[in-house]
């Protein structure tokens, strides 16, 4: 065997069936049971807990224990980046054209990608904060301007601590439905928050639908120019 990564031990582990559904329900950002793992799987708990450990096991998840209960997450953005990422690829279309992505339009408008906001109305934002200057892209690499810094600031958001973190500040990750880029990294987790903070969106409970408020639909129009 050849020297570099060992992809087919991650490729293995993210091609079972129930596994692969377990991580696309971490996609929703909520840290689940295994029970609630088990039920997205259509797996007993006990093959849960099996899938569970070999997934823990090859750092893909985390436990995170609360009293009594013990609950499961992506064990970093890294993580969930590459199952998005793997939903891109598998999306693509073969055969006869069809549309890609989910077929609910509320869910193909917005949802939750790990921590950040996804979606046509996420590519929408993510267009008009570059062509309003407060990002600069070359190719894939995305950087935040001092003016961006500035706009951003003013939403509460506290760029020197998203400076200091350990994930990236900013980057592109490609939509699953629209085929084009939307905002990641730690600014995209705190845009998202900062939005349902102002209750310019909400969540929608047991999926990864996100609802625009009608304060948010003008607050997204008024701020930053986002229509539609």
């Amino acid at each position: 065997m050849g020297e570099g990564p060992n992809i087919s031990r991650v490729g293995a582990l993210v091609g079972d069936p129930a596994r692969a559904a377990m991580l696309t329900a971490l996609l929703g950002g909520m840290a689940l049971t295994a029970g609630e793992l088990a039920e997205a799987a259509g797996v007993t708990r006990q093959t849960a807990s099996a899938h569970l450990a070999q997934l823990e096991d090859g750092d893909l998840i985390a436990r995170e224990k609360q009293g009594r209960h013990v609950y499961f997450r992506f064990a970093g953005p890294e993580a969930a980046a590459l199952v998005e990422s793997l939903g891109v690829f598998a999306a693509r279309p073969v055969g006869p054209k069809r549309v890609p992505g989910p077929r609910d339009p509320a869910l193909r408008r917005a949802r939750v990608c790990y921590d950040h906001l996804a979606g046509t109305l996420a590519v929408s934002l993510f267009d008009c904060l570059v062509a309003d200057g407060v990002f600069v892209r070359a190719d894939d690499a995305v950087s935040l301007t001092p003016h961006g810094a500035r706009r951003l600031s003013t939403l509460g958001i506290d760029i020197a601590a998203l400076r200091g973190a350990k994930r990236p500040l900013c980057r592109a990750c490609l939509d699953w439905s629209e085929r084009r880029h939307h905002l990641a990294g730690a600014l995209g987790g705190a845009l998202l928050a900062s939005f349902v903070e102002r209750h310019w969106v909400r969540r929608v409970t047991g999926t990864r639908s996100i609802i625009v408020t009608p304060a948010g639909e003008r607050a997204l129009r008024e701020t930053f120019g986002v229509r539609g």
